[in-house]
């Protein structure tokens, strides 16, 4: 399956707010069809910077710098924002989106190890050229700690199951064993999803410090905005996306401080106002059921 990108006009157009130059970030190429339409509503002038870790998406990105002299990718995580923008001599842009997850290449690949549904080696990595794969992960994490992230990251409820029949099994070298495992040891499997998903989705998310580069990517997404510039996030999970909304809320309140003896004073720290909160409308659901978890929550920096 091709990759199919989600809720594409909306993202685009709420980034740009009806202009039509400036520099822009796209903080997950993937296959560049956010970043494709984005360029084509800007003029010769503008700039669009691209992030990504994975090879796959690095060689169309590729292809897509030497057909378009506006666009630039630079192979790194959106964690490394601003040190990346910095190093080209960008101090402020006009936009920053991302979306979030797995590409459905990622997902349909078997060799690239992050689907139960095809058996391939279990590697799970975005950037599958550098760092542990699941497989090496998984010898050499703790029962009780690997417990605690099925848990944390997958919501699982049986976790402390699923990780003693994963830690018993030893080396698991295939997705389809580790399907198996966890099939095995979970006692209840919900309707119309595979025991397994919550400990791949869990998985995935420790290997490629998927959340921790989004509480480190959000603040710098901000400094780096001009003012009425705008961030435009896509999340397919309530664990990313709570992260996205509580940031945006936090940015977009006022902070409250109370002096010693002293009436409560509000201080005006605010960085960002709330504009929208999006999903995908029926008819794109129909045409990509994949689009039916995604959120796309846009927020605009304050002057």
């Amino acid at each position: 399956m091709s990759h199919i990108s989600v809720l594409l006009h909306e993202t685009v157009d709420a980034l740009l707010a009806e202009r039509n130059t400036g520099i822009y970030v796209d903080g997950t190429f993937g296959r560049g069809g956010h970043t494709r339409l984005l360029l084509s509503k800007l003029d010769e002038h503008a700039r669009v910077y691209a992030f990504d870790k994975d090879p796959q998406a690095l060689a169309v990105a590729a292809e897509l710098e030497q057909q378009d002299p506006r666009f630039k990718i630079i192979h790194a995580s959106f964690a490394d924002l601003k040190q990346e923008l910095a190093a080209r001599g960008i101090e402020q842009v006009d936009g920053v989106m991302a979306d979030l997850g797995v590409s459905s290449p990622q997902l349909d690949q078997a060799e690239r190890g992050f689907s139960f549904m095809q058996d391939g080696p279990l590697d799970m990595r975005m950037d599958n050229s550098q760092g542990e794969t699941a497989a090496e992960w998984l010898l050499q994490i703790e029962e009780e700690a690997l417990a605690n992230i099925i848990f944390k990251y997958g919501e699982e409820r049986y976790s402390r199951r699923i990780a003693k029949a994963i830690k018993n099994a030893g080396l698991i070298e295939t997705t389809g064993q580790l399907a198996e495992i966890v099939k095995t040891a979970h006692p209840k499997w919900e309707k119309h999803k595979h025991p397994a998903t919550r400990t791949f989705q869990a998985i995935r998310i420790a290997i490629n410090k998927e959340l921790e580069d989004i509480d480190i990517f959000l603040p710098q997404a901000v400094e780096v905005l001009k003012p009425e510039g705008r961030l435009a996030v896509i999340s397919f999970h309530s664990l990313e996306d709570r992260l996205i909304k509580q940031f945006i809320q936090k940015e977009s309140s006022l902070a409250e401080d109370t002096g010693w003896g002293l009436p409560q004073v509000q201080q005006d720290t605010r960085r960002l106002k709330k504009i929208a909160r999006i999903c995908a409308s029926e008819e794109e659901v129909k045409a990509n059921p994949r689009s039916r978890s995604a959120w796309l929550r846009v927020a605009e920096k304050l002057a």
